[in-house]
C-alpha cells in the first residue's frame, strides 16, 4: 500500500512525532480518500501518493523553519488543504488560517480539520487581497508568479519578529524560478532535495521572501 509506505517515509524525516501527531497523519489518508470522492480537490493520479506529493511535500517548510508557538500563518491558496493542514499538526501551537476562493474545497479543509481535531486552524472563503489581519507568515503552494502574489498580502505581513527567519513568505514552488526571482534579490531559495530524497522533490524548493 502506497500510503503505509510514504506514511513511514514521512515518520523517518521527523523522528519526533507525539503518537497524538502520527495518529492524525494516518488519518489523512481515509479522510482526503472520502472527500476527494464528493469534491474533487486532489487529482486522480495523485491521491495514491498523498503523503508524498501533498504531506510530505508541505512538511519540507518544517525543515528551514521551526515555528515558535504563538505564530501566525496565513495559508493562501490552500485548495484541499495544504500546506496548511499537515504545519498544523506538526506544530499544534501555532495559529493557521487556511483561505481559498473556492467555497467547496474550504468545506472540505473544514471538514479534515474538524475530524482531527485542530483547533489551531480556522478557514476562510475570500480572495487573497481581500483578507484583513497580520500574520508573520503567509504560506502557499503553486498559487502565483511572485511579483502578482506580494501585492496581495504584503500588507498581511507583521512587522513583529519572533521566528529564526525575518517575517514573510514560504513558498512552494518548482523548476527554474531565477527568471520569477530576479525582482526580489532578497528572496532564498531551499532546494527541497537537501531534505527528502524522493525523485519527486528533485526539482522543488522553498522560497522565502522577507517582507518589510
Amino acid at each position: 500500500m502506497f500510503h503505509i509506505f510514504f506514511l513511514k517515509k514521512i515518520l523517518s524525516y521527523f523522528t519526533e512525532l507525539t503518537p497524538i501527531q502520527i495518529s492524525k497523519l494516518e488519518g489523512l489518508d481515509e479522510l482526503y480518500k472520502y472527500w476527494n470522492v464528493q469534491i474533487n480537490v486532489i487529482s486522480r493520479k495523485d491521491i495514491d501518493f498523498l503523503y508524498e506529493r501533498h504531506v510530505l511535500h508541505s512538511l519540507c517548510i518544517a525543515k528551514v523553519i521551526s515555528f515558535v508557538p504563538d505564530t501566525k500563518i496565513l495559508d493562501v491558496g490552500t485548495g484541499g488543504g495544504f500546506p496548511g493542514i499537515p504545519l498544523a499538526i506538526l506544530f499544534p501551537e501555532v495559529q493557521f488560517h487556511l483561505v481559498d476562493s473556492i467555497s467547496k474545497k474550504i468545506s472540505v479543509v473544514k471538514a479534515v480539520s474538524e475530524t482531527l481535531h485542530l483547533p489551531n486552524v480556522t478557514t476562510q472563503v475570500d480572495r487573497a487581497e481581500r483578507i484583513e489581519g497580520k500574520y508573520d507568515f503567509v504560506v502557499s503552494r503553486a498559487v502565483t508568479r511572485m511579483n502578482k502574489f506580494v501585492p496581495w498580502i504584503k500588507n498581511n505581513i507583521s512587522s513583529v519578529q519572533r521566528n529564526e527567519h525575518s517575517n514573510g513568505i514560504l513558498s512552494l514552488k518548482g523548476g527554474d524560478l531565477s527568471n520569477e526571482l530576479s525582482s526580489f534579490p532578497a528572496a532564498k531559495t531551499y532546494p527541497i532535495s537537501k531534505y527528502f530524497f524522493e525523485d519527486f522533490f528533485e526539482t522543488k524548493q522553498i522560497v522565502h521572501l522577507p517582507i518589510h
